[in-house]
């Protein structure tokens, strides 16, 4: 196919997710290559990632020791059921997942998706007090803008309006608990903010901990409910009401594991152990659906037993243990070991928070969010009061698109500006991104051309 016929074909035929196709049609894009962090589309012009192709991207695109095991694992097969039978990649990730995972991890359920891994902690998490014979065990909380994943448990126990209210009949009940957002809260400081929404769970669990099976959170920073951080000690508070009243906690790792936010996943910061704990983006290097669900030893033995007793975990995926994604994602871990991914996302994020230093006194930016190499860059109308632009307005997309013409692409949050770039870019290609996002949203915002 010529470009043209390309476009047209996909005005016509392809169904974009979380994509109205009218904003689509108007501004296409279509991307045929990639190397390193630069993306290029069917036109030849080259982009940075900005946002890692969806939060994902660990060591950029085409990256030879994961393009080789691709191939090398093509020789043997590329995929076979894990129904009722294992295969040797899924057998050696799950053992080195385990590996780096939080102590008390020991079980490994493979599928194919973020919003995958979370329903099944969730039915886990479910059976798992039914199998215990604690049926009362039904509920989950879950902190207000938290973000899951689109399937119906996952929505159900997310809780971002915009995404969700259309599915609301089809959602089952969940208990709120409020996040400890720092930005325009009536709260001072980020310990009373934090003391502040720990007294409400305590209060919640207090009052409910015989209903309640688990709490579901994401580690340290909130994704697309807003990019939010956690105050310091929150996370930790959090798994110490769990134990207190005997719930458990269930920490969604797909977006902060994996190098994002410093350490290879979120929990490690304050040292917490989650009883479920999902993965999924990263965990590959960005190049095929691999996801997990991890769990403690006592999770597993409550499903283990004879046929006859009905305790068995009825869940599985056609694709679930692909033996081309749990190959590739070995040679990602082995990637993160040799070259000390971590330790220079750690010193990656410190130069980005310096650099983006710059951008907070703009005059719509109202506050910058960063954990690692993940952060929210929220435009407002009035920096003084916090006060939101218009709805309809679309500051947000409007800078991003912006941001494209530039050469750099990302997706917003209404308007919070995502900017997640992958963990193998320099400081040099940061610098020209954060210079980017910073003439894109003065371009737009003050309407005026912004220096380059």
């Amino acid at each position: 196919m010529n470009n043209n016929t390309l476009l047209e074909s996909s005005k016509k035929h392809l169904w974009l997710p979380f994509t109205q196709m009218t904003d689509y049609e108007r501004d296409p894009l279509i991307i045929e290559s990639g190397d390193g962090i630069i993306l290029k589309d069917i036109n030849g012009k080259e982009y940075l990632d900005g946002y890692s192709s969806l939060w994902l991207n660990v060591h950029g695109h085409r990256k030879a020791e994961l393009d080789e095991a691709i191939r090398e694992q093509l020789h043997l097969i590329a995929h076979s059921t894990l129904l009722g039978a294992a295969n040797v990649p899924a057998i050696q990730l799950a053992e080195k997942l385990i590996e780096i995972t939080p102590e008390g991890i020991q079980r490994v359920f493979f599928s194919d998706s973020g919003a995958a891994s979370v329903e099944i902690a969730l039915k886990m998490a479910y059976q798992y007090w039914q199998n215990k014979g604690q049926e009362k065990k039904k509920k989950f909380v879950t902190l207000s803008n938290n973000y899951h994943g689109d399937t119906i448990g996952a929505i159900s126990v997310g809780s971002v309006d915009l995404f969700h209210r259309v599915y609301g009949s089809l959602m089952f009940e969940t208990i709120k608990a409020p996040f400890p957002l720092q930005y325009r809260s009536p709260f001072t400081g980020e310990a009373e903010v934090r003391d502040q929404a720990l007294t409400e769970l305590r209060a919640i669990f207090q009052n409910r901990h015989e209903e309640i099976a688990a709490i579901t959170v994401e580690p340290l920073m909130q994704g697309a409910g807003g990019m939010n951080v956690m105050p310091d000690g929150y996370l930790k508070g959090v798994e110490e009401l769990c134990r207190e009243f005997n719930i458990l906690l269930i920490a969604d790792e797909v977006a902060t594991g994996f190098g994002r936010t410093g350490k290879m996943f979120a929990v490690e910061h304050e040292n917490v152990r989650p009883d479920i704990m999902t993965a999924a983006k990263g965990i590959t290097g960005g190049y095929l659906p691999i996801a997990a669900t991890l769990t403690t030893e006592e999770i597993y033995e409550a499903f283990y037993g004879e046929y006859e007793e009905m305790k068995t975990f009825f869940h599985g995926h056609s694709y679930t243990g692909n033996q081309l994604g749990c190959a590739v994602a070995l040679a990602n871990l082995k990637i993160f070991e040799e070259e000390k991914i971590v330790e220079q996302a750690a010193k990656k994020a410190a130069f980005m928070k310096s650099e983006l230093a710059a951008i907070k006194s703009l005059k719509h930016v109202g506050d910058i969010r960063q954990a690692g190499l993940m952060c929210g860059i929220e435009l407002v109308q009035d920096k003084n009061t916090g006060e939101a632009f218009p709805w309809k307005d679309r500051i947000g997309y409007l800078s991003t698109l912006e941001m494209r013409k530039r050469g750099m692409l990302t997706r917003p949050l209404g308007d919070i500006v995502v900017f997640m770039p992958p963990l193998a870019s320099s400081e040099e290609q940061i610098r020209k991104m954060v210079h980017i996002i910073r003439d894109s949203i003065k371009e737009v915002t003050e309407k005026e051309k912004a220096a380059v």
